[in-house]
């Protein structure tokens, strides 16, 4: 870990496209800094696209959409693309909406079923706005949830043949092939990326286990400084590490790529 680059290399000045998490890597300690809106918002100033890879629920997703400097959201792990059209928000999935509800219903109750289990444990409070997940509280409203529990939940979940991933407040449940890989992968290239550009030009920045095959999918990643909480866990690794945690990271690797690019 010590050994990990703090400072973007020259290659980064190719950077067009900035992918993001959203929890623990634009927000901090459950706020939005403004430090962080400054940074979406130069980012966008400067020509760059900026999209949002989150876990939270449609509801939150459709705030970011709708009011944030981003260009696109893909939301609940991948599950659904919002994205402004000609002034409009869309949605769009891989799946039809009838479907995804028919399958998030089916795994709110085996979900409702492992729970009893953990009397302690309970849904998000934002369950009720999530069109394809199934989420659990694991540090958001409550104190973090020890970890032997989590993965115990976990490999519950895959048991019953869904995906699941632990995030650093939540534990996403969800049926569908979807990821943020996946869909960033396909967004990406519906924008008229080649693998090469997608390789060359874009990049992700995150926080925590359900950033990881993102950071295995770009060779441009950056960890925010929380990130060090998961990193004997990873399987994957951010190319580089800021000094800041969450947002004020995010803000920290912002100047950097603006400061690359105007050289």
């Amino acid at each position: 870990m010590n050994s990990v680059p703090n400072e973007l290399t020259p290659d980064w000045k190719h950077v067009e496209w900035v992918l993001t998490d959203v929890d623990d890597t634009l927000t901090w300690q459950g706020k939005l800094p403004p430090e962080t809106l400054i940074a979406l918002a130069e980012l966008q100033q400067a020509g760059i696209k900026v999209v949002a890879v989150t876990g939270a629920c449609a509801g939150w997703c459709d705030h970011i959409a709708q009011l944030w400097p981003v260009d696109a959201v893909l939301g609940e792990n991948g599950a659904f693309i919002m994205e402004k059209q000609n002034s409009y928000l869309t949605l769009r999935a891989n799946r039809t909406m009838d479907e995804i509800a028919e399958q998030q219903a089916k795994l709110k109750q085996q979900i409702i079923a492992i729970l009893a289990d953990y009397p302690t444990l309970n849904l998000t409070l934002d369950q009720s706005y999530r069109l394809c997940e199934v989420a659990i509280d694991i540090g958001q409203n409550r104190d973090r949830v020890d970890e032997v529990i989590i993965a115990e939940v976990v490999a519950k979940i895959h048991a019953l043949g869904a995906h699941a991933t632990a995030s650093s407040i939540h534990i996403n449940a969800w049926y569908g092939e979807h990821s943020k890989k996946a869909t960033s992968l396909q967004f990406l290239a519906e924008k008229g990326l080649s693998t090469h550009e997608i390789l060359n030009n874009a990049c992700y920045v995150g926080d925590s286990m359900n950033d990881q095959l993102m950071f295995e999918a770009l060779p441009k990643t950056v960890g925010v400084a929380n990130i060090k909480d998961y990193w004997d866990k990873l399987n994957h690794h951010p190319a580089i590490v800021m000094s800041q945690p969450g947002g004020f990271g995010f803000a920290e690797f912002t100047k950097q790529l603006l400061d690359l690019k105007s050289r």
